[in-house]
């Protein structure tokens, strides 16, 4: 069984700065793409990051140049960098990695439990 536990959330001032992880664990045989998702109440599900297994990497233009997704490989650990935070990138944020597991040996998507981000003064 794979899980995704993800950490780093809380509240920050305009302009500042959050790193959230999100860690996978278990039966893991391979690690696709890696994404960052955000959902702010009443509206849709937004993806905002997304890391291929190239090291591509792609951001819509509300986070371009403030968010950063990288990975370290090792730890099957995945990173979203958030800074110049504002207060419309309040939401809950999501991670979903797309993961080949051992046993039983299947490929799905999986997600963490989301993470509150709240910007405010």
């Amino acid at each position: 069984q794979v899980q995704l536990v993800e950490s780093g959330g809380g509240l920050v001032q305009p302009g500042g700065s959050l790193r959230l992880s999100c860690a996978a664990s278990g039966s893991i045989g391979s690690i696709y793409n890696m994404r960052w998702f955000r959902q702010a109440p009443g509206t849709q599900r937004e993806l905002v990051a997304i890391l291929a297994p190239s090291g591509s990497t792609n951001y819509p233009d509300s986070v371009k140049d403030r968010f950063t997704i990288s990975r370290d490989s090792a730890k099957n650990t995945v990173y979203l960098q958030m800074d110049s935070l504002k207060p419309e990138d309040t939401a809950v944020y999501y991670c979903a990695q797309t993961i080949r597991s051992v046993f039983p040996t299947r490929t799905q998507d999986y997600w963490g439990q989301g993470i509150q981000v709240t910007v405010s003064s």
